[in-house]
């Protein structure tokens, strides 16, 4: 077994492989196009985000058993083509459940309470108390769409607030536990008062959160996005802003992310100028401790595969 890496990965994977006496080259400089040349020779691949793992890229690993992602869901790899070759594949999604839960709970309890509002105006001289009264979590049904790693270590860390939790995933049924409860989509929509969405992008994800979708909500909700920035149409999501069926949003993910590509969006400019939406670059999922978990993790997946 001899493994190529590509990406920056934590020290911790390479320990564990060489105690168990794995072979790998480690070359997190390296480009697609090198990586491209050397593949044939590998039984593995480790990747983060570096580059796109196509069925191009894929035939070229005759060789390949297996393709490990140092992080949460395989966007970037071909699954189905990989899956047809009889390639497995080892994402980490445990390594970051718990920075995902706890970044989406701080950007929630900034947009409630006007946080980074109230941080701006002091800064420039303004003083104003009753402009940034809050609004509090408890006593509120959050509602999280898909329940899989992330929205069971969202609902685990939601559970101090006094809050009632309700899930849906489309994929899963009597997955009901001491954290949420299972619920229609009809029941999503009458009852959240905050939507945090737990779900892959898919074809069927994509562009999901659009107007026929928010329209259906009964309450005015907090919206949260920590999955993955293509399922949420923004201008949909300025609508609802404008008309007061979406209290606030907060965004971790983008349809489009980094610049320049970003500033040149339609919606770009309307989306920052608005103090009730709050934004990050796609870092709930890494912390100092999710590095060291997404690798750590991923080297127990292959080294449990390898001693079938």
């Amino acid at each position: 077994m001899n493994i190529l890496i590509v990406d920056d990965i934590h020290k911790i994977l390479l320990d564990k492989l060489d105690e168990s006496n794995i072979s790998y080259n480690y070359q997190p400089d390296i480009k697609r196009e090198e990586a491209a040349q050397l593949i044939a020779s590998y039984d593995g691949l480790i990747i983060r985000s570096k580059f796109q793992v196509d069925s191009e890229f894929i035939d070229l690993g005759t060789k390949l058993q297996f393709i490990g992602r140092s992080g949460a869901g395989m966007d970037n790899i071909d699954e189905a083509y990989a899956s047809s070759k009889g390639i497995t594949l080892l994402p980490a999604n445990e390594g970051n459940r718990d920075a995902v839960g706890e970044h989406m709970i701080g950007m929630l309890l900034s947009l409630m309470n006007n946080l980074n509002r109230g941080d701006k105006e002091i800064r420039n001289g303004a003083w104003q108390r009753e402009e940034n009264r809050g609004y509090e979590l408890m006593g509120r049904t959050v509602a999280l769409i898909g329940y899989g790693n992330n929205g069971q270590a969202m609902a685990k860390k939601l559970s101090g607030f006094g809050v009632t939790v309700i899930a849906y995933d489309k994929y899963k049924t009597g997955f009901s536990d001491e954290y949420a409860t299972e619920v229609s989509m009809e029941e999503v929509v009458k009852r959240a008062d905050i939507l945090s969405f737990h779900i892959p992008l898919t074809r069927e994800t994509k562009g999901l959160v659009d107007e026929e979708y928010l329209f259906h909500f009964r309450k005015p909700i907090f919206f949260l996005m920590g999955a993955r920035g293509g399922i949420a149409h923004i201008p949909a999501v300025l609508k609802n802003l404008d008309n007061g069926k979406i209290l606030g949003a907060a965004f971790d993910v983008l349809p489009v992310e980094k610049f320049p590509a970003l500033a040149q969006e339609e919606w770009y400019t309307d989306l920052i100028k608005r103090d009730n939406v709050l934004l990050s670059p796609h870092v709930a999922g890494w912390t100092f401790e999710s590095y060291y978990k997404l690798s750590a993790i991923l080297a127990d997946k292959i080294i449990q595969l390898l001693d079938k």
